[in-house]
């Protein structure tokens, strides 16, 4: 998994055309890091950073859209992050609910399917309503899937799916002898959708982060300096832009 050439937001601007998904990136997924130093930058309150990073998330789903991309994962909370102070999961959570109340018109309108990976279902009890009636509104749009990893890790993930084929073996369905990437594929968050093209991280962080480690496997990987709030519609066309000139070899030659 070679990671991609770190690019510099002042880097000449070549977009791919919207409309015209000639990158052929049909699955993107975002590490969305910054926010807290695009705060600290402007000599803000970091809840602000986090309010600016919906923003961006806003901009970006509406972005990947008109771009051709068809299944945009974002990584909105990690399991790890619950070792943040109170306050600041507090404020993210309180945004939590007010995206899902305030865009799901706009998701129902536009076609977009909303799914949720990791246990979301460990948050607050008015939250996992909220999510559920959105994945439920949503449930039959075909234009686009927003995939947002909610209280995700990877390996937590891979552990589940590794007890789920072990609980096949049990039943006697499967021998260990059986067991081939495609069972442990099937039983992840990510079963339903199709195989990571393009990871982008933003900040200038340079690691996955325990986001979609099985599913990064063969994925081009994209970093970029630029802080999440500031991650716009011309950066993620340049984040395109570098996956549509590489090849890819998936371990050939």
């Amino acid at each position: 998994m070679r990671p991609a050439r770190k690019e510099s937001h002042d880097s000449p601007a070549t977009a791919t055309t919207v409309a015209d998904p000639t990158h052929g990136a049909q699955h993107v997924a975002i590490i969305m890091d910054g926010n807290g130093r695009w705060a600290k930058k402007k000599h803000l309150p970091r809840a602000l950073g986090h309010k600016k990073g919906v923003e961006a998330v806003r901009n970006i789903v509406r972005a990947a859209g008109e771009m051709g991309i068809n299944v945009l994962t974002l990584y909105a909370f990690s399991s790890e992050n619950w070792s943040r102070p109170e306050d600041e999961i507090s404020d993210l959570m309180g945004l939590l609910r007010q995206y899902i109340q305030s865009d799901i018109e706009e998701f129902v309108e536009n076609g977009i399917k909303l799914k949720v990976i990791g246990n979301y279902k460990a948050l607050e009890p008015d939250i996992v309503k909220l999510i559920e009636d959105a994945l439920d509104r949503t449930a039959g749009n075909d234009r686009m899937v927003l995939a947002i990893a909610l209280n995700y890790g990877a390996q937590d993930e891979i552990v589940r799916a590794m007890q789920n084929v072990a609980q096949a073996v049990k039943r006697g369905e499967l021998t260990p002898e059986q067991i081939a990437p495609e069972h442990l594929n099937e039983a992840l968050d990510t079963a339903d959708l199709p195989p990571l093209d393009l990871l982008i991280r933003t900040s200038g962080e340079i690691r996955l982060s325990n986001f979609l480690l099985w599913q990064a496997a063969y994925s081009e990987l994209y970093f970029t300096d630029v802080l999440w709030p500031d991650f716009d519609k011309r950066e993620l066309q340049r984040a395109l832009k570098s996956f549509g000139d590489r090849q890819r070899r998936f371990g050939g030659r």
